[in-house]
């Protein structure tokens, strides 16, 4: 079955050349020119990936991620901008986007992003067994291979960006994680880029793991270093 993918585009020469090039490769392909019909096209069906313009008439897409997340809608996003500042790409990140390219671009490396977007999964799981992308975490249930926790009765899906956060955690418990780590490591940034944005994913990480209070247990702050995971809330 063909992944279906969504180019949210309003420069007709990129989309048009986008979506030849994606379904040369085999991929079904729907295009929006617009945040409005970007929306539209997400409540009307499912995608395996969108390949999102930050630059659009209307709504941009930042904000195109970003209802879409609240509304839960997970699907991968790769966004696209001439706007190639670490910043903005945690900007990206913030509003829900997994992955971040720059225009102008190499279509060898398009096609890399949206290739890894759409494999992402199998990463998460490490190709290992398939019970391993389920985790048990002092009474939590983190399922890694579709991207959700569940916790107290409650199911809360997350991103990829999100998960593989949360992965990174889970693979170093009870280590102090800088932000630096996290940026180069995890995210695969330069070490010099703002941090700010990962103060913003822990908390939504220890909301989404029902780890919040005056001091989380789980997802501990490290003064001066960044974060340390602690299994046990210890």
């Amino acid at each position: 079955m063909k992944a279906k993918i969504l180019i949210v585009e309003d420069e007709e020469h990129i989309a048009t050349g986008l979506r030849f090039n994606l379904e040369a490769e085999g991929y079904d392909v729907v295009c929006a020119v617009d945040g409005e019909r970007a929306i539209a096209e997400f409540e009307a069906g499912e995608f395996d990936a969108a390949i999102l313009d930050v630059m659009l008439p209307g709504i941009d897409g930042f904000e195109v991620a970003r209802r879409l997340r609240e509304k839960r809608n997970y699907t991968p996003i790769l966004m696209l901008t001439a706007l190639g500042q670490a910043e903005d790409v945690l900007k990206g990140f913030e509003a829900g986007a997994d992955d971040y390219l720059p225009k102008p671009f190499d279509l060898n490396i398009f096609f890399a992003r949206v290739n890894g977007l759409i494999r992402r999964r199998d990463w998460l799981v490490e190709k290992k067994a398939a019970d391993s992308a389920v985790i048990s975490v002092n009474g939590r249930t983190v399922d890694l291979a579709e991207l959700k926790v569940e916790f107290e009765g409650k199911t809360t899906p997350i991103t990829l960006l999100e998960a593989k956060l949360l992965r990174y955690f889970l693979d170093n418990p009870g280590r102090a994680v800088s932000r630096t780590e996290i940026l180069t490591k995890v995210w695969d940034l330069a070490e010099d880029t703002d941090t700010r944005a990962i103060d913003n994913f822990v908390v939504r990480l220890r909301r989404i793991i029902g780890d919040t209070g005056d001091k989380p247990q789980l997802l501990q702050t490290v003064r001066g270093i960044g974060y340390r995971f602690s299994p046990n809330g210890e």
